[in-house]
């Protein structure tokens, strides 16, 4: 888009990412590949045009959102983009979320229109009942384009199946086909006139009370993150071809995924099945990525495996994300296939990776060094600079940090200190300028490179029949892996299985927010005023076995 308005330049991700590939004479270049649909870039160009027209023929105004629950493919990729061409924002959300989880987020981002993937319909249905139909007035189903198993977001969960047919039960929901939406979308308008500060996507993340989070990105941030990390880090060309085992709905599948190769006008490859080792393992076989994305416990579960030794062959670089990647499984996975791969630090706040080792310098066990672009501080606990040799908070400041989080002032003052921003890590920094991830500063722990509140969890818990008290604490496992555990302690006269909570917990809550091991105890360490003392239990956990839930 070119032009100014109100003396202000226009600029909109949608068609830098998509149209000017086009316009350059590129059209015919693979866009999007893999088991759910391919497109080139003229006809990806038609259905995010012909998506954006879906969306503002609904009733969709600029700047009002739009909520995701879809698979990874070829129509998330035009409704994600089709709702930035027409100035709305899109809101992509976890595949993973039960009804009551998605309710709070439909009901947060005010979305009234929601698109969504057949297979999770169901869910969805159960999402919109929650809310006796509230604000939702059009939900637009796009069908998958290949058999697909009955995944859905609520796995084995009975009260949330897979696919189904029929209108959700909420009052006055209209609902319509995508596909067929699309195929009527003939008359395209132009792009919406936005700026770069214009609002285009919201990713949400976890709190520490366990309320979500709508971290706020302006069209300009998707630029930011390719030109600092993209091509700054990772060199991406228009031959790439991009792997990511983290999905769009995340902040780092979302670079992966989309932002990055289409930037440069190379191949995103996409699978809109969840990720096994295998499954990945084959598709990357066949498929022939150059650059692979996944976080350390996909790498972990890769080498477990037992896969053939040219299962990544094609893959010039490896990157890994979403928590610290142990310095073993880097060794053991470069030994094993040939693949180099790069650690580094970013947050949905921040969009993308901002820290990051680099190509031919990999510093095992360590974050590397501050991407181009960003600017990196550690502070003590009186918030003065910290040099190198020492520890502290980690801030950060750079190009694709987000505007605030919706609606949540007091979340926004906390970790957006003008221009820097508050990550919640305790970090060391080298004398050579390294950083070396430490701690979290707060009780947020990650989980196969996703946040989890321990609140959220608790809560749940505490509302089982036998449990009176409740704690979850992250326990360093042989592999130098995060495992998310619990430590109850019975009702008087109860009796706790574990397996039985584990099961408790799948009905309410997402597969990675659910305990991996269980420990029942005798009593929980408090302080003088009564606050469980998390660290006591990290110290006692390090030395026992936990129950497998």
């Amino acid at each position: 888009m070119v032009g100014t308005l109100s003396g202000r330049t226009l600029w909109n991700a949608s068609t830098w990412l998509v149209d000017r590939h086009v316009e350059a004479g590129r059209g015919g270049h693979l866009a999007v590949d893999g088991p759910g649909g391919r497109r080139t870039y003229a006809e990806l160009a038609r259905d995010v045009a012909a998506a954006g027209e879906v969306l503002r023929g609904l009733g969709v105004r600029p700047e009002e959102r739009v909520l995701l629950v879809m698979t990874d493919g070829p129509a998330m990729v035009a409704a994600l983009l089709g709702a930035m061409r027409i100035g709305a924002v899109a809101v992509p959300v976890s595949t993973m979320l039960r009804a009551r989880e998605l309710a709070s987020l439909v009901a947060d981002s005010r979305a009234r229109v929601l698109v969504v993937s057949a297979v999770f319909l169901e869910v969805v249905r159960g999402a919109i009942d929650e809310l006796g139909g509230g604000e939702v007035g059009d939900l637009v189903i796009a069908d998958d384009e290949v058999p697909r198993h009955a995944t859905s977001l609520a796995g084995a969960d009975s009260s949330a199946g897979g696919a189904g047919e029929g209108p959700p039960r909420g009052r006055g929901v209209r609902t319509w086909r995508f596909a067929e939406l699309l195929e009527g979308a003939t008359s395209v308008e132009p792009p919406y006139p936005t700026w770069p500060d214009s609002p285009a996507l919201w990713l949400y993340t976890s709190g520490t009370t366990g309320r979500p989070k709508a971290a706020m990105h302006r069209h300009e941030d998707l630029a930011a993150t390719v030109t600092t990390y993209a091509e700054a880090v990772l060199g991406v060309t228009a031959e790439d071809r991009c792997l990511s085992v983290a999905k769009l709905f995340f902040a780092y599948g979302f670079g992966n995924s989309l932002t990055f190769p289409l930037a440069a006008g190379a191949t995103a490859i996409l699978d809109p099945e969840p990720p096994s080792p295998e499954r990945v393992a084959a598709l990357a076989r066949r498929e022939r990525p150059t650059l692979f994305f996944a976080v350390p416990t996909f790498f972990g579960g890769l080498l477990a495996a037992d896969l053939p030794a040219d299962s990544f062959a094609s893959v010039r670089q490896g990157v890994s994300a979403g928590e610290p990647l142990p310095a073993g499984i880097w060794r053991r996975f470069r030994d094993a296939f040939g693949v180099e791969i790069l650690d580094g630090i970013g947050s949905t706040e921040a969009l993308h990776i901002f820290c990051s080792n680099r190509a031919g310098d990999v510093r095992p066990g360590t974050s590397g060094t501050p991407v181009p672009g960003w600017e990196l501080q550690l502070r003590d606990d009186r918030g003065a600079p910290v040099g190198p040799g020492g520890t502290g908070q980690l801030y950060v400041r750079g190009p694709a940090v987000a505007t605030g989080y919706w609606c949540q002032a007091e979340a926004t003052r906390r970790t957006f200190e003008g221009e820097w921003l508050r990550t919640g890590d305790v970090y060391a920094l080298g004398e050579d300028g390294v950083y070396t991830y430490l701690s979290r500063s707060d009780d947020l722990l990650k989980s196969g490179g996703i946040w989890v509140s321990p609140a959220e969890v608790e809560a749940v818990l505490l509302e089982h029949p036998d449990v009176l008290e409740a704690a979850i604490v992250g326990v360093v496992d042989a592999e130098g892996i995060l495992r998310t555990t619990a430590c109850v302690v019975a009702r008087p006269g109860h009796r706790i299985e574990p397996a039985a909570l584990v099961e408790h917990c799948r009905a309410a809550l997402a597969p990675y927010k659910r305990p991996r091991d269980v420990v029942v105890m005798a009593s929980l360490p408090k302080t003088a005023t009564g606050k469980i003392q998390r660290y006591r239990l990290r110290e006692t956990l390090g030395g026992q076995d936990a129950a497998r839930g």
